[in-house]
């Protein structure tokens, strides 16, 4: 079976938080050159606007006809520049070339005529790129058409000037980047400390130790987690008690009837044994074993009672039809006592009797209820005690009651409670069992949240006897609904 491999959460909050930051890196250059772009192009683009306003303003019109007022040398300091080529172009409204370069591209044909506004575009001349601002001048006298100044530079000044405002960004991230992961390591390395602390605390512990973690001296993060350890850990402390005291309630009732069997097979293997004495020996070392058998069975029902019903499957189970199944089975037992034992209740096929729970707890804890009350019920063969199961449903649904009654000389209401104790056994009474059958009844209702609570069946009466009474939360049926 292949295993997965672990991933380290070290690794995957770095990979989360640098991946974003390596990504952005270049989208963030990207958007700095176009920014620079835009940067580099302001100045220039008022000059370029200044030297055409200036050209408009040297037109004039004489006789009819548009001049342009330029002399030599204002052509000469139009064009005075280091870096770049300035090419301008003056055209009459005519259209005659007035001044400048005849192959400047003209406007775009759709471009608006605006009087006193300069425009700027990007065209191309002589196989440059070109920045080209320009101007329509009406004037007077001219007519309807205006005249046409456009002054052009190639791009070399804003190249230059776009890439030192790159430089001058590129270069400080290139030290800042390194340095950001840095703090991120270490930021990473530092929040990550109180779980290390909290990994050496538990590594440091002794084997036996299952006291809960200290929640406040973690992270609120990590509360959870620890909340959820110590939850484990409290239940693996209740498991381990549960496990200490099912070995020490064993070997306690576990010796008397090994020392009984033990002392009865001294007696059986004496040389001058009769036969009589030898088997009344046999006959006390097989109810010995059968004394002993009964409180392992018992044990092993509490501890797994104990352990809880969360490993046994839960489904929807019938409870008069498993009470009816053990009043069935108990009948041997009780014909052995003398005792009427019967039924009266709930048929099988009642819906109001469905629960959800576990069907193999269920039917323990009806035949630890029938076993004590069998058991603690006085009976000859003149006059039999009297037991009753019963299973009583309510027609709204709110509660599921059993009953396990008797009759018999009752429970004292200073015992009702001590009864459920493991081993407990009311004095005056010389039943069999081994203190463990209320033990696991109350285990038992407590896993599947039913109540139990022991009242008088006769209250007043000399022979009072006993009426222990399970109240269960029953399943919720639709009403109209047909039940299988």
């Amino acid at each position: 079976m292949k295993r997965h491999e672990q991933r380290s959460l070290f690794g995957e909050i770095l990979d989360w938080m640098l991946t974003p930051l390596l990504l952005l890196w270049p989208i963030s250059l990207a958007l700095t050159w176009f920014v620079a772009q835009g940067l580099a192009n302001k100045p220039f683009d008022r000059t370029l606007e200044y030297n055409a306003y200036a050209l408009a303003e040297l037109l004039s019109v004489q006789d009819g006809h548009v001049h342009l007022n330029l002399t030599p040398s204002g052509t000469g300091v139009l064009r005075a520049d280091e870096s770049d080529v300035v090419y301008f172009q003056v055209l009459a409204p005519s259209g005659a070339l007035l001044a400048g370069e005849r192959d400047l591209p003209p406007p775009p044909a759709d471009a608006v005529v605006a009087s006193d506004e300069v425009h700027l575009r990007d065209a191309e001349l002589h196989g440059a790129d070109v920045r080209v601002a320009y101007i329509w001048v009406h004037l007077p006298e001219s007519g309807f058409h205006p005249a046409l100044v456009q002054v052009a530079e190639t791009r070399n000044k804003r190249s230059v000037l776009a890439t030192e405002i790159i430089k001058g960004v590129l270069l400080p991230q290139i030290f800042v980047l390194p340095l950001a992961l840095l703090l991120v390591w270490l930021a990473l390395t530092r929040g990550l400390k109180p779980l290390h602390q909290l990994e050496d605390r538990i590594r440091r512990r002794k084997p036996g130790d299952l006291s809960p973690l200290d929640d406040k001296a973690v992270p609120i993060e990590v509360a959870p987690l620890v909340e959820s350890v110590n939850d484990l850990l409290d239940r693996l402390h209740d498991s381990v008690a549960t496990q200490k005291r099912f070995l020490a309630d064993a070997a306690h009732q576990l010796k008397t009837p090994l020392a009984g069997l033990r002392m009865q097979a001294d007696l059986a293997q004496r040389g001058d044994t009769s036969t009589e004495e030898l088997k009344k020996s046999l006959l006390q070392i097989g109810r010995a074993s059968v004394r002993a058998t009964h409180t392992v069975n018992q044990l092993l029902s509490l501890a797994r009672a104990e352990g809880g019903a969360a490993t046994l499957q839960r489904q929807h189970v019938n409870l008069a039809q498993i009470v009816i199944e053990a009043v069935h089975d108990s009948v041997p037992h009780a014909l052995e006592k003398h005792i009427d034992l019967g039924y009266d209740g709930a048929p099988a096929t009642d819906a109001g009797a469905l629960l959800e729970g576990n069907a193999t707890l269920l039917a323990e804890l009806v035949r630890n209820l029938l076993d004590n009350a069998i058991n603690y019920a006085p009976s000859s063969a003149s006059q039999p005690g009297m037991v009753t199961a019963r299973v009583v449903t309510d027609p709204f649904g709110q509660v599921l009651i059993l009953q396990v009654e008797n009759t018999g000389p009752g429970i004292p209401a200073a015992e009702r409670e001590l009864i459920f104790q493991p081993f407990y056994r009311s004095l005056g009474h010389e039943a069999d069992g081994s203190g463990l059958g209320l033990p696991i009844v109350r285990e038992i209702a407590r896993q599947h949240g039913a109540q139990i609570t022991i009242d008088a069946l006769q209250p007043g009466a000399r022979q009072p006897g006993t009426r222990f009474t399970v109240r269960f939360a029953p399943l919720a049926q639709p009403r109209g609904l047909p039940i299988a």
